[in-house]
């Protein structure tokens, strides 16, 4: 095996996209810029499904990222821009055992502490966050599950992460200045 060949080999094996994978793709509109979003269709089909099943609705449009931790992540999905909690549909099943990991510009579902509670809201991690991955399928162990990552606009993830951060309506880490999803949807080539 040649070089160039032993080196595409080995990129296939390392990426978390398979040949066979499928790839759906959104683009989240911000006040800070746009974020496009890769979807592991094969890795995380429940996430995926329910994810996009809220952008087709127009869920996401008009919602804010209500909680900004610095060098941990950026969450949205669940607010309005009043902090008005959004009604959702159905928690699916946690897919957090789909072998991806939280690292660096993963989207992830948000839970409660029921491992199988994410609705709506979803995160994007800022640095590896190891300790969000599955390690067992217990209370302690489950983990969050990653079902996409950023392609472009991790500039505008880093700049929603420096936002300026406050307690409102008993939430810690409201941005200060409101950062809103204009709006979402799927990307078609």
């Amino acid at each position: 095996m040649g070089k160039i060949a032993l080196l595409a080999y080995l990129l296939v094996l390392i990426s978390p996209l398979s040949a066979n994978e499928k790839t759906d793709r959104v683009r989240l509109e911000t006040t800070k810029g746009d974020i496009e979003i890769i979807l592991f269709t094969n890795k995380a089909p429940i996430s995926v499904k329910n994810f996009k099943a809220y952008v087709q609705s127009e869920f996401y449009d008009e919602t804010v990222f209500h909680r900004v931790i610095p060098d941990f992540m950026i969450q949205g999905g669940g607010f309005e821009s009043d902090l008005t909690f959004k009604k959702t549909d159905k928690p699916i099943i946690n897919e957090a055992d789909n072998g991806l990991a939280n690292q660096r510009g993963t989207l992830a579902m948000a839970r409660t502490s029921n491992p199988h509670s994410a609705t709506g809201q979803f995160f994007i991690n800022l640095k590896d966050n190891t300790f969000l991955n599955h390690t067992a399928k217990n209370s302690r162990g489950w983990g969050y599950a990653v079902f996409g990552r950023v392609t472009k606009g991790i500039d505008v993830v880093d700049a929603i992460a420096a936002a300026k951060t406050t307690t409102k309506n008993g939430m810690e880490n409201v941005p200060v200045e409101q950062i809103i999803i204009s709006k979402a949807y799927l990307l078609t080539d």
